[in-house]
């Protein structure tokens, strides 16, 4: 048996009664008592030590590796069958749901769309209290959706749509501190970008522009918070005219966008900034004008212009791009984290950014002490497919050459998982493509050309998971081919000339790839499942030999990780495009993901978290 919950506990002149779902007001720690959870605060030992936690769920990754491996067993291949819903949540708010929820001490801390924050109990699903975000801006450059909070020191942080950095008190959902990640968001130096009046794509919905927002979940570590920026990629989302399709243009459009992304600390206590590493830096911005990829892979640029140009755009590194889409992995006994930053500006079209437009489409080790750069692959030079590094870095150990090497890995949208040295940045391996691929770096053409994996991927913004067990890295991606066409308006009257690149899905086959690959063997693949939807939202390894991973149609599915064969689904109202989370209390493990669809890929949208585990009766005693 399951319940749907839409109450909460709400105290006012010391009585407790229960009242409808979809109030305001943060509610007192009376109430969360008086429904069986209790507040915990988080420090710092607990989070150095969560991969040692397996009750709890302390962080994005659950820890600081990013594994997002559980060493949970009671729910296992033979009794996952048995597997029903616990309880299921409904917040109200139907949207884009990708948040992955924090568990801490029989507590849910969850972020929902448009940055509204719940506490649930964790066991009944009851909701303790709820923080409703005021936006300061109408304008969202990269949709509502929210990938979670961060937890410690008794706060809850959250990054915002509007740009902000929220702390609120864990026990109440009070605002202790609210800081803004850039001071300007939203005023006149803010450029927009347009289509021409008499442009074919004009008439259709925007849903995304240049802007500046947040949709990272924080990492805190040792009293800082790390956030960083989204929608600096100087390009428009137009919707798709056909219903349950996905976006159906991004238009990246040749000009001067107003900025670049970046990586920040913050103080936890007080929410002062303490550094800050840009993605794109003010000198050595063009790079080395590569013609391949740093691992070899021939890139199709016109060198000859871009050097021609350099002068006429030398500060292009000003607003050179670079969102910070992904959580940071860090390495605390080498004092480094490791960021992702993404597509450089204007996304796509690369007439006013000549060079390699260094750190975008980079993973980049960085110093935490004091934000300084240590190292950068970029994986893609001069980026012009949208091919973010978006997908969380995760850490782990290798063999390579016949011995043990502290490893970060990243699965990159251009369908390879890369393997690099951690100390050193140097490149270890490269994945064989986990997704089809065809006609990767060629250059868009008036004429259109198709290409894929596209700026969708190969893996998305999706994290892996990594069995140290087996070291086999669990990659959910997609294969959508995407048309890529350069368009050129001339100038008419008082309207300037106008040259974008759009990129744009193919009708016709698209599908999802759930592959493990072998790190210990140079990222061979061991074995893939053809899904019939692409996947977007991340996957979730368990002890008990499970991977659990949810679909765009609804169907959120658990496999047998060594195999790969499926052994349970479950039929949910709206897409599953979330990651999941496994955490236990009173001994009984429990499973939970957001069910709220993806609008961008024309998933159905829905406002649930969906929490299942055995039934009494069906409880293995492994534990």
């Amino acid at each position: 048996m399951f319940t749907v919950l839409r109450e909460r506990a709400e105290c006012r002149a010391g009585l407790c009664r229960r009242v409808l779902l979809r109030q305001t007001a943060a509610v007192c720690a009376v109430a969360a008592l008086s429904i069986g959870a209790a507040f915990a605060e988080v420090s710092d030992e607990r989070l150095l030590a969560a991969v040692h936690d397996a009750d709890n769920w302390l962080s994005y990754g659950r820890d600081y590796g990013n594994q997002r491996f559980s060493p949970l067993a009671q729910i296992d291949t033979g009794n996952v069958a048995a597997l029903k819903p616990a309880w299921v949540y409904r917040s109200g708010v139907s949207s884009t749901f990708q948040a992955t929820p924090i568990v801490v001490d029989s507590v849910m801390y969850l972020s929902l769309p448009f940055n509204h924050v719940v506490a649930l109990d964790a066991k009944t699903g009851a909701e303790l209290w709820r923080y409703r975000h005021e936006r300061r801006t109408k304008k969202m450059c990269c949709g509502p959706a929210n990938r979670g909070v961060a937890v410690a020191y008794g706060k809850v942080y959250i990054g915002t749509v509007d740009a902000r950095l929220v702390a609120l008190d864990a026990k109440t959902g009070k605002v202790a501190w609210d800081v803004p990640l850039v001071e300007d968001i939203g005023g006149p130096a803010e450029r927009t970008e347009q289509l021409a009046e008499d442009d074919p794509l004009r008439g259709q919905r925007v849903t995304g522009t240049t802007g500046v927002g947040a949709n990272m979940a924080p990492l805190v570590y040792k009293g800082k918070v790390i956030m960083g920026i989204t929608g600096v990629g100087y390009g428009l989302h137009l919707d798709s005219d056909r219903p349950g399709a996905p976006v159906g243009a991004v238009v990246g459009i040749a000009g001067e966008s107003q900025r670049a992304g970046f990586y920040a600390a913050f103080d936890a206590r007080y929410g002062t900034r303490i550094w800050q590493i840009d993605a794109t830096p003010g000198e050595g911005w063009e790079g080395r004008f590569r013609t391949t990829t740093p691992d070899g892979e021939p890139l199709e640029r016109d060198i000859a212009r871009e050097k021609a140009t350099l002068a006429r755009h030398a500060d292009a590194w000003k607003r050179g791009g670079g969102s910070a889409w992904t959580t940071p992995a860090i390495d605390p006994e080498l004092g480094l984290m490791f960021v992702g930053f993404g597509n450089p500006s204007p996304q796509m079209d690369d007439v006013t950014r000549p060079g390699d437009n260094l750190y975008t489409v980079s993973l980049v080790a960085v110093d935490l002490d004091t934000g300084r750069l240590r190292w950068y692959f970029q994986q893609v030079p001069h980026d012009m497919w949208g091919y973010d590094v978006a997908s969380p870095p995760v850490l782990f150990e290798v063999q390579y050459a016949g011995r043990p090497i502290p490893a970060v890995g990243q699965a990159g949208k251009t369908g390879w998982f890369y393997v690099l040295d951690r100390l050193t940045g140097r490149v270890l391996s490269k994945s064989g493509p986990f997704v089809p691929q065809h006609n990767l770096f060629r250059r868009p053409t008036a004429a259109g050309i198709e290409i894929y994996p596209g700026g969708a991927g190969g893996a998305n913004w999706s994290p892996v998971s990594y069995d140290a067990r087996s070291g086999l890295a669990y990659v959910a991606a997609l294969h959508m081919p995407i048309r890529y066409t350069v368009r050129e308006i001339a100038a008419s009257g008082d309207q300037p000339a106008v040259r974008y690149t759009a990129l744009e899905p193919v009708q016709g086959p698209q599908w999802g790839t759930l592959t493990a690959l072998d790190l210990n063997d140079r990222g061979k693949i061991r074995w893939q499942v053809k899904t019939e939807r692409p996947l977007i939202g991340g996957v979730l390894a368990t002890a008990g030999n499970l991977l659990f991973v949810g679909e765009g149609n609804g169907s959120f599915k658990a496999f047998d990780s060594r195999s790969g064969e499926l052994l349970w689904q479950h039929a949910t109202e709206a897409g599953v495009n979330a990651p999941p989370v496994t955490y236990r209390i009173d001994g009984r493990q429990y499973v939970a993901v957001a069910v709220g669809g993806s609008e961008i890929f024309g998933y159905k949208q829905g406002d649930m978290v969906y929490v299942f585990a055995l039934e009494s009766d069906a409880k293995s005693a492994k534990e």
